[in-house]
This record gives structure tokens, C-alpha cells and sequence, in this order.
């Protein structure tokens, strides 16, 4: 049996296709001067202050990594750590003004090109390659999707 042509691997076509659209957005987060993981934190961030902790377990980080992220964010004035007046042990993280306006300059670059990546599919086929995104399996051990 002949080998399929990687094109017509689902798999390949995937990651290829994926590969394509993350060079897309990194370029559109780099306007802004910020990495993929950077502009995630701003984003989790964006609904209010939360623990450090909870930050992490949300981001699906390990806290270490979480602290290097948020080292650079507050370096860069775009969140602040304090420690929680309820408990010393415990920090809050919040983005700031200058955070908020990195995060409308990055939703623009974003929508951008999510028009130029998505531009041939109405918004119904766009709700609809969501939907089965949703449903690729990401950990097999799980039967799971990571965010």
C-alpha cells in the first residue's frame, strides 16, 4: 500500500495549517513586542486581579514558569504584584493602564489577522471549525483538550 500524500494526512494538514497561523499571531503579538505566552497572561488577566496561584493553575503553568512570565510583564509596567493584605504568603496579580492598552493594541493586530486567516470562511464555518477544534483530542492518556 502506497504511502498517503501528507496533504492528505489529517494530522499533517493540521499541524501545517496550525504552524501557519501561529507564525500569523506571533507576528501580530511581536507589534506589540510580546511573546504568545506573555499575551495570554495579559489576557487572563484582563477580568480583574487574581492570585498568582490561581493565575497558574489557569495557564496550565507550572508557578516557576508563571513567575518569569509576570517578572517581564511587571519589568515592562504592564502588571504589578502585591502581596495579598489577608494573607503575606499570598500575591495578587493585576494588569495595569499601560497592560490594558497593550491588550487593545494586540486585539487589533489579532483580528487582523484572524481576517486574513480566516477571511474565506463565512462566520458560521468559522463557528463551526471552532466547534470541531473543541473536539480534537490533545492528551489521549485523558481524553482531554488543554486550553
Amino acid at each position: 500500500m502506497a504511502a498517503a500524500h501528507p496533504i492528505d494526512r489529517l494530522g499533517f494538514l493540521l499541524s501545517f495549517r496550525g504552524e501557519l497561523a501561529g507564525t500569523r499571531i506571533r507576528a501580530a503579538l511581536a507589534v506589540a513586542g510580546l511573546h504568545p505566552r506573555n499575551a495570554m497572561t495579559l489576557v487572563r488577566l484582563a477580568p480583574g486581579a487574581t492570585s498568582q496561584r490561581e493565575l497558574a493553575a489557569a495557564m496550565e503553568v507550572d508557578p516557576s514558569q508563571l513567575v518569569a512570565v509576570l517578572n517581564e510583564l511587571e519589568s515592562a509596567g504592564l502588571c504589578e504584584r502585591r502581596r495579598d493584605p489577608a494573607d503575606r504568603r499570598r500575591h495578587i496579580v493585576e494588569i495595569t493602564p499601560a497592560g490594558r492598552q497593550v491588550l487593545e493594541r494586540i486585539d487589533q493586530e489579532v483580528n487582523t489577522a484572524e481576517r486574513e486567516l480566516f477571511g474565506d470562511l463565512s462566520a458560521e464555518e468559522q463557528a463551526q471549525l471552532r466547534d470541531l477544534l473543541d473536539r480534537v483530542l490533545v492528551d489521549p492518556a485523558t481524553h482531554e483538550c488543554s486550553e
